[in-house]
């Protein structure tokens, strides 16, 4: 056991509070009975360390017990003064130990040690420090030091300031050094001031740029030297009114007329061009015809060249390549350029001989030299090209242009077998070579001798191919395919031989060139295998197509990939390039996946109908409807193809074998039906609806019924036929518009109100029948009850424009055009991307020079609308701007080729300012895409013509529409006399 005795066996020191030093005292807890108590006070803490210290020999504690400081040593202190860090009786409430004690002390004795280190280093005797202050204030200031200081502070201070005040003795200020001038300054007067000189400059840099300056030269532009050679010849100036300014007359005493000269000169050039545009001869020696215009523009383009030469500061571009070629005489390009600037200033013996120095410093640029060839003559060159090639005798381009030099075919061939020597593994020394061989045979054996020199040069292995047999060329390639296992451009070239010798189906090579590049890892992708197809019809292989497309269009397709998409799209993308036979080719090889897709075989039908033959498409079109036997449609164009091309047995025949696969589908009841009228065979039609009714009784089936006995006049036929239709069908809309209109064209106008009547209330939601009913209100003479129809008719169909537009219509038929602008307002707010309500506020309710804006304003707004676009066409139509009206139109009927007004409007415009090919064109676009929409095409009013194109054919239709054309656009137009009966003939109606 150490001689350390036990912490707990201790005797706790006198005064011991427990908790004392983490501050545990002086709160009450719930145990105790009174407050606790309370601390030592400070004088008891002072007398319990005093006695501590007297029982342990050693001094009082100097935080309590220490003496009081002589009053020496805080005379001049205040409390103000005291040191901020003094912590003097922050813990006079802590326990002070022995510990405590020690410390301060020590700290106190390092203090004292510091204070008279300190005084012995800088504390001076007072003779020295009264001496040398002596000094220091002589000059300066009044200040003397006589006494000897012993602060330290007082001393550090006065130090710093003698030494402050020596140093701006030594080094004074500008402005102190000039203070008495400037105080000088004040006596001087203003005459003085004004006679002060200006200042010089002395220096001899300044006086040396100034005289470069003014010995520098400068261009004289061309403006001031065309002034000066003008200024001593006579000039005149001419009038408006054609009278030369100056009052000179003419020996005789007349005028001078400038004006009529010059239009005189003016007229007899139009006069010119428009011969030489009409194809007359012009004069001897000149070319036959001139086109005006481009004859303009070449003049143009040849006076801006050659300003441009004049503008040109060759001079200064001449500095710039000279200092490019002297920094750096190894730069072949900066030669070159060099060259080139002299040959642009007309200097060509300048540009050789620098081209020849550029030569000579730069002797294995091949560049260099082939500039130098170009700019030298034939003779010159032929030595420049010696020269070039014994410095660069590897050099292809110098060797080809070596041989291009000679003029003579044997003296080429030696050129071109000095070059082989060198290079013997050029193809493109070899291709010349061989091209210019006469005989094939030599040519054969040069490319042998290529080939086998360079292996691998695929462009050598087919020129050889093809200039063998067929049995040879097949030998060719197959060691082509051998020394360059991954080429596919063998294997097609393999394909297309087996097509030139009639074994392209028997013999697959597409699928061995497959495998083959597959097991080498270089297949192909997929699109690039569609452009070596099309590649391959371009060049007239149809077959070796068709078999790439068939072994490769799969390629890194997966079954979970959507491929059918993929393919049409390969296919559209084909036909736009123009390659029909590669998309018909991937028709074909989607259809044997997708048998039983119409979409697929209504796409391989479009494209034979619009690109292929007639034959191709019927053939087509068997396999179609063999595959899908449930597709009416395929059905009706197999029928309609026949029908078409006058083949009307077999068209039946067809229906009969749809009828059997489709017994009770109506679109092909109503296409047999369409077949036996349009060949004027009514009792046969009439049957077949009948049967029709019966075996499929759906409404359509009824109204083709109605409108077929209404086209043949039986109009209590139609009338009984739709009465009984309402009776099966009462929600059918259409119905209901028929009754009506057979009473409105009988001149019963109450029964066709009555039938409007309950027709509305049955299809409330029918825009169509609402329009009848308020025109048959109109045409009577009952604006309010039009008016009315119209409202409840907005209240059932809240956001059709069409009603919108009507309820406009109506008020500006009655003349109230503030009210078809306040109605026009609320529909725009209640339809606001309505582009037929635009168009209808545009050319009916609008200023006209408000109308363009407006247009713009609507297009923005809604993007692309057919109306806008027919708007927009008929203003420039207006203003005589008919390549932009015509743009108008055809964007129109791009954006929607459904929309029958687009191409009535269109065919109107071409009446006036179209030719007759324009015409048969547009005419022919249009019984293609077969319009059945439009707001008058399918008006009401024009339901005689609407008749016509449901039981027609789609020629005779097109053709009663183009004689009743002024009804359809709402003008009258003859076709023999097609300019309408308005106004004015450059406007539309």
């Amino acid at each position: 056991m150490s001689g350390r005795r036990d912490f707990l066996s201790q005797q706790a020191p006198e005064n011991y509070v427990a908790g004392l030093g983490r501050g545990a005292t002086g709160f009450t807890t719930r145990s105790d009975l009174g407050p606790a108590r309370e601390g030592p006070s400070e004088d008891q803490i002072k007398e319990v360390l005093a006695k501590r210290a007297a029982q342990l020999n050693v001094a009082a504690p100097t935080a309590y017990g220490v003496p009081e400081k002589k009053e020496d040593d805080h005379d001049d202190e205040d409390e103000r003064f005291q040191d901020p860090e003094n912590e003097v009786g922050l813990f006079a409430g802590g326990a002070y130990d022995k510990d405590d004690d020690e410390a301060d002390r020590i700290y106190q004795e390092v203090d004292e040690k510091m204070d008279r280190r300190r005084k012995i280093r800088r504390l001076v005797s007072p003779s020295h420090m009264t001496s040398y202050y002596n000094i220091v204030a002589d000059g300066l200031s009044n200040m003397r030091i006589d006494e000897q200081i012993t602060d330290l502070s007082t001393y550090r201070e006065a130090r710093e300031k003698a030494e402050r005040e020596e140093y701006e003795r030594n080094n004074p200020k500008i402005q102190q050094q000039f203070a008495d001038l400037k105080r000088a300054l004040g006596t001087v007067s203003d005459d003085d001031w004004a006679n002060l000189p200006e200042v010089g400059d002395l220096t001899g840099k300044n006086r040396r740029s100034r005289q470069a300056l003014r010995q520098r030269f400068y261009a004289v532009p061309d403006s001031v030297i065309a002034g000066a050679r003008d200024s001593t010849e006579l000039g005149t100036t001419v009038m408006d009114d054609g009278i030369a300014s100056s009052n000179g007359e003419g020996a005789d005493g007349t005028m001078t007329n400038f004006a009529d000269i010059g239009a005189a000169r003016d007229k007899v050039l139009q006069v010119r061009l428009d011969q030489a545009s009409s194809g007359v001869d012009s004069v001897a020696g000149s070319a036959t015809s001139i086109d005006p215009k481009g004859y303009l523009t070449s003049l143009n383009k040849s006076a801006k060249l050659e300003g441009e030469a004049q503008v040109g500061d060759i001079k200064r571009v001449r500095v710039l390549l000279e200092s490019v070629i002297k920094t750096n005489p190894k730069h072949a390009p900066g030669w070159i350029a060099a060259a080139r600037l002299e040959e642009l200033a007309g200097k060509i013996v300048a540009a050789r001989g620098v081209i020849a120095r550029g030569c000579a410093h730069c002797p294995k640029s091949e560049d260099a030299w082939l500039e130098n060839i170009r700019l030298n003559d034939n003779h010159n060159a032929k030595i420049i090209a010696a020269e070039a090639i014994k410095t660069n005798n590897n050099s292809v381009r110098l060797w080809i242009e070596a041989m291009k030099l000679e003029t003579d075919s044997r003296a080429k061939k030696r050129v071109l077998r000095k070059a082989l020597d060198h290079i013997p593994q050029s193809v493109m020394l070899w291709k010349e070579a061989v091209n210019l061989e006469d005989d094939p045979d030599d040519a054969k054996i040069m490319l042998a001798k290529a080939t086998d020199i360079i292996p691998l040069s695929i462009e050598l292995w087919l020129a050889l191919a093809r200039l063998e047999s067929a049995e040879n060329a097949q030998k060719v390639l197959n060691k082509a395919r051998k020394a360059v296992p991954t080429s596919h451009e063998i294997w097609i070239a393999a394909a297309r031989l087996q097509e030139q010798m009639g074994n392209a189906t028997k013999v697959n090579v597409m699928k061995r060139a497959v495998q083959a590049l597959a097991k080498e890892s270089a297949m192909l992708k997929r699109e690039e295998w569609i452009t070596e197809a099309e590649k391959c019809e371009d060049e007239g292989a149809i077959l070796t197509c068709g078999n790439i497309i068939r072994e490769t269009l799969g390629w890194g397709l997966d079954e979970d990939d959507d491929r059918k998409d993929i393919w049409m799209e390969d296919a559209k993308a084909s036909i736009g390039r123009g390659k029909y036979e590669t998309a018909r080719a991937i028709y074909a090889y989607a259809l044997r996946v997708f048998v039983m897709s119409k979409k697929l075989w209504l796409a391989a039908a479009d494209l034979e109908k619009n690109h292929g033959t007639k034959d191709a498409l019927w053939q087509l079109l068997e396999k179609a409807v063999e595959a899908c036997p449930q597709s009416e449609v395929l059905w009706m164009m197999l029928a309609k193809e026949k029908w078409q091309s006058g083949e009307i047995d077999n068209a039946r025949r067809v229906l009969g074998r749809a009828f059997k696969q489709n017994p009770n589908n109506e679109d092909i009841w109503l296409a047999a039906v369409k077949l036996e009228a349009e060949n004027d065979q009514p009792e046969q039609a009439r049957e077949l609806l009948k049967t029709a009714r019966q075996e499929a009784p759906t409404d359509r089936v009824w109204m083709k019924s109605v409108a077929f006995e209404r086209q043949l006049g039986n109009v209590d036929d139609a009338l009984d036929l739709v009465n009984q239709a309402l009776q099966i069908f009462p929600g059918a809309a259409k119905l209901w518009m028929m009754k009506g209109q057979i009473y409105e064209d009988e001149g019963k106008l109450p029964l066709a109100r009555e039938a409007y009547s309950t027709g509305t209330k049955a299809c409330s939601k029918s825009v169509p029948l609402w329009l009848l009913f308020s025109r048959l209100e109109e045409r009577i003479g009952m604006i309010v009850k039009a008016r009315s129809v119209l409202d409840r008719a907005r209240l059932a169909v809240p956001k059709s424009p069409e009603l919108w537009t009507e309820s406009v219509r109506v008020e500006r038929r009655a003349n109230n055009i503030s009210q078809a602008k306040v109605l026009m307002a609320k529909a725009l707010q209640e339809v606001p991307n309505s582009g037929l309500l635009f168009a209808e506020n545009i050319w009916h309710l609008e200023a006209r020079t408000q109308r363009k804006p407006r247009t713009i304003e609507a297009i923005k707004k809604v993007n692309e609308d057919p109306h806008l676009f027919v708007i927009a066409g008929r203003l420039f139509w207006s203003e005589r701007k008919l390549d932009k009206a015509q743009n108008w139109f055809e964007k129109a009927i791009l954006l929607d080729s459904d929309l029958g007004d687009s191409w009535a409007w269109y065919y109107k415009f071409l009446l006036q300012h179209g030719t007759d090919e324009k015409r048969a064109d547009v005419l022919e676009k249009c019984i293609l895409n077969e319009p059945r929409h439009g707001e008058t095409l399918n008006d009401p009013r024009n339901h005689e013509y609407r008749s016509r194109f449901i039981w027609w054919g789609e020629g005779k239709w097109l053709w009663e529409r183009r004689r009743h054309a002024g009804v359809a656009v709402g003008v009258t137009v003859d076709i023999d006399n097609p300019n309408p009966t308005t106004r004015r003939r450059s406007q539309p109606a």
